[in-house]
């Protein structure tokens, strides 16, 4: 998938009058790369649509004109870009309490390493995850990751030719799975693949 450039955005004032349409059709798009793994995580997997409207909307608020400021956004939100052989996405946990918040991601500590995606027939593939920086201590994992899964060139393949997709989590304080990925959401992520 292409990377974005600045000739991929619009100006404040273009983006201004076209800022309501658009942000349309990214809810829209959204909603087919969506997961929930279970009650408290939810896994947003990212792409050049997504990370076109991100930029938009931090150079929209932090009124970003100058070229230094734009590429440091593109900078930014192009490595959340798929690159073909690899799906993008933000980990989120989420309890909306506080207070239990804060018990459980302690005991979630790890469960970036126990989040996978499985071709049928292939191995687990666990995330590389927090790139960027780190975002666990030895006491706690932090409610919001950024992962990466890279799949072999066999894995895509299958997954053209129809083998199911499956996401989980398999922690000591947090297992679920989604055992087949279908539809609309299973074909927006076989088209990162390309």
């Amino acid at each position: 998938m292409q990377k974005l450039s600045r000739q991929d955005l619009h100006s404040l004032e273009n983006y201004s009058a076209m800022r309501d349409e658009f942000r349309t059709q990214v809810i829209q798009h959204k909603k087919n790369r969506v997961l929930r793994v279970g009650p408290n995580v939810t896994m947003h997997f990212e792409d050049r649509l997504v990370m076109q409207y991100q930029i938009q909307e931090m150079l929209r608020a932090e009124k970003i004109f100058e070229s230094d400021g734009i590429q440091e956004e593109l900078d930014a939100y192009n490595p959340m870009i798929p690159d073909g052989s690899n799906w993008k996405a933000t980990f989120m946990i989420e309890f909306p309490d506080p207070d239990e918040r804060a018990v459980r991601l302690r005991e979630l500590l790890g469960i970036e390493d126990a989040t996978y995606v499985q071709v049928s027939g292939h191995e687990k593939v666990h995330p590389i995850y927090d790139e960027d920086l780190p975002r666990e201590t030895a006491e706690k994992t932090s409610s919001v990751h950024f992962m990466r899964f890279e799949l072999s060139q066999e894995m895509v393949n299958a997954l053209k030719e129809g083998e199911t997709l499956s996401v989980g989590i398999d922690h000591p304080e947090y297992q679920h799975v989604i055992e087949a990925i279908s539809g609309s959401i299973r074909d927006s992520l076989i088209a990162d693949l390309d």
